[in-house]
């Protein structure tokens, strides 16, 4: 089986097989120029990032600087969605999106990583599982996603959480490793944080 098979497979592989790397620098290319871009260049990003990615939605705004393996060309983006700065999305393998995401400073999303028996390591070896993240879904900053995860649809990720299992939707979770807490539900039509209610709501 080549490296490329086990790949596809989600098996253990050699990441710096040729046949696999390919023109990873020309996307990572392509992402350099999207971060050197200026805040009021925004029909030129707007254009970069559909050149840069698999799929992107209308409406989705990223803010610099991002990074990711192959410069997003394995993401796929709904609409409307949001990230602040530093988010690193490691794309070996396909990151899904849903529509108006918003995605907090300092987020990881992470498809790949390394087998635990030292000697694999050592001949490098590592492996990539998707990662799928529902629609209207909040990221909240500095969380990291592990290999593999699917996020359900509205669930709201709390800060500093590390996501190393599935979460359903219409949950909040929070937490190392990150836990469901709480259904979304009546409480949050009354109170938009803590006991502070909300005024907009009908």
């Amino acid at each position: 089986m080549t490296n490329n098979e086990r790949k596809l497979k989600g098996l253990p592989y050699h990441y710096d097989d040729p046949a696999i790397t390919g023109n990873q620098l020309e996307f990572q290319e392509k992402l350099y120029e999207y971060n050197l871009t200026r805040p009021t260049e925004q029909d030129k990003r707007q254009k970069i990032l559909k050149e840069m990615f698999a799929e992107i939605g209308e409406g989705c705004h990223i803010e610099t600087p991002v990074q990711a393996n192959w410069g997003g060309h394995h993401v796929h983006f709904g609409q409307g969605i949001y990230c602040n700065s530093n988010l690193t999305m490691v794309d070996d393998e396909h990151i899904y999106i849903g529509d108006y995401c918003m995605i907090a400073p300092n987020v990881v999303i992470a498809t790949s990583g390394h087998p635990i028996l030292p000697v694999l390591r050592e001949n490098h070896y590592v492996y990539n599982l998707p990662v799928h993240i529902g629609r209207n879904v909040w990221i909240g900053s500095s969380i990291q996603i592990l290999p593999g995860i699917n996020i359900g649809d509205n669930s709201v990720i709390g800060a500093g959480s590390v996501v190393t299992k599935d979460i359903p939707a219409n949950v909040v979770a929070l937490g190392v490793p990150c836990r469901v807490i709480r259904e979304i539900g009546e409480k949050d039509k009354k109170y938009f944080f803590k006991n502070r209610e909300l005024d907009v709501w009908e």
